[in-house]
């Protein structure tokens, strides 16, 4: 018979080792943006469409330079009362499509604002948003509580979530202009368990295990779970390949035609859970 679904998983996060990660995820991201900017047809390159609808590379830059710095104005804005209930990063990411209007609209406004000055301005304007971003690591205390759009979230999931930006927005980045890009093993570590764990608490039970090899394996769908031996529903993809499929880059029918993605089993399609915040 079906199982009661369990308690989605709640995973801690190293608050030193994500800030280590997002500092070479950042680097990482730079590089690209760096190479992007540095060819010589630069201009036609920012301005290429990228696959998040209308946004040009450009505008695509302009939102990861705001994400860079969304913890730096944190910290600097108001903090909630002691009691506030906190938002968790789990909530966080079944959230994120709540702001995509606003966000949208935000950035490319930003990025008008940066059009005049052409590809060194855009660098620049890069840059010191990695500077800000690096001052403020050095002050940041991981068990404060900061004002967030969503509520009060910790200093240390606000790291993890900088991840999320970065690893997404520079693989984004790396398909919209032909530039490859070395995620950090780190960050794309942190990243693809957070997802995995989102899964599970979206569609919570053990009837399909999801391995993301090297680093997650989680339980997930209602229905029979197994208890010994090789399961019966099995869902396989690498760390990229499940991020894209997390975050609607990729659909399950391409990535399985692709065969970049394996499912075995007769509840192994996870199409209707995916992707995670549509």
């Amino acid at each position: 018979m079906p199982s009661a679904p369990r308690q989605p998983r709640v995973r801690s996060f190293d608050p030193v080792r994500t800030r280590a990660a997002l500092e070479g995820q950042v680097r990482a991201v730079r590089d690209l943006v760096g190479v992007v900017c540095a060819e010589p047809d630069a201009e036609a390159l920012l301005a290429a469409r990228t696959r998040l609808g209308e946004w040009t590379v450009r505008e695509l830059i302009v939102h990861v330079v705001g994400a860079v710095e969304w913890l730096p104005r944190l910290l600097e804005g108001p903090r909630p009362a002691p009691r506030a209930p906190r938002v968790g990063l789990l909530e966080y990411v079944g959230r994120m499509g709540e702001r995509a209007a606003e966000v949208a609209e935000k950035t490319s406004a930003n990025a008008a604002a940066v059009a005049a000055g052409g590809p060194q301005a855009v660098l620049e304007r890069f840059d010191l948003a990695v500077e800000r971003l690096e001052s403020a690591l050095r002050q940041a205390d991981p068990g404060d509580v900061v004002t967030t759009v969503l509520g009060p979230m910790t200093v240390a999931d606000v790291l993890v979530t900088r991840l999320v930006e970065t690893v997404v927005h520079a693989d984004d980045l790396a398909e919209a202009t032909g530039t490859a890009v070395r995620h950090d093993r780190q960050a794309l570590a942190a990243v693809t368990r957070l997802l995995a764990d989102a899964l599970a608490a979206k569609a919570p039970g053990g009837a399909v295990e999801v391995r993301i090899p090297p680093f997650a394996v989680v339980q997930c769908v209602a229905g029979p779970r197994h208890t010994r031996g090789t399961p019966p529903n099995v869902v396989e993809a690498d760390p990229v390949t499940w991020i894209r499929l997390a975050t609607g880059r990729a659909t399950w029918p391409a990535a399985m035609a692709d065969h970049a993605v394996t499912a075995s089993g007769e509840r192994a399609d996870l199409s209707a859970q995916l992707p995670l915040f549509a």
